[in-house]
């Protein structure tokens, strides 16, 4: 077995350290506040479906940064890790189409929230 077949939080720093690219990095501290950006993105979804305050723009603003520093490949696996497929992704899906990381035919089975797919159409 492939040691990054499969994500735990053992192996989650290496590779996401692995995958990690950003040239004016310059120092750990920086990598562990891009790393941050999965906890922060979960927090902001979490208050979306607890309160119904959706901060599309900053959840964008994570996600981008995700993946341009962890490439689509590496930073979807990541979320996918971090993220609880029936809670989480119906609205983390609509962000993905948004900035077309996925297609709408990945992740079938996951139905999208209405609401954040009409917050991501008006911007």
């Amino acid at each position: 077995m492939k040691l990054f077949e499969k994500l735990n939080e053992d192996v989650f720093p290496l590779f996401a350290a692995r995958h990690y690219y950003n040239p004016t990095c310059i120092d750990a501290d920086e990598f562990q506040e891009d790393i941050k950006r999965f906890k922060y993105v979960k927090r902001l979804i979490n208050r979306y479906i607890e309160g119904g305050k959706l901060s599309e723009r900053l959840i964008l603003n994570h996600l981008i940064v995700i993946f341009n520093v962890f490439g689509v490949p590496a930073g979807l696996k990541m979320l996918e890790y971090k993220m609880d497929i029936n809670r989480h992704w119906p609205v983390m899906k609509p962000f993905l189409i948004f900035l077309k990381v996925i297609e709408n035919d990945k992740y079938i089975g996951v139905r999208m929230d209405e609401h954040v797919v009409e917050s991501l159409r008006k911007i």
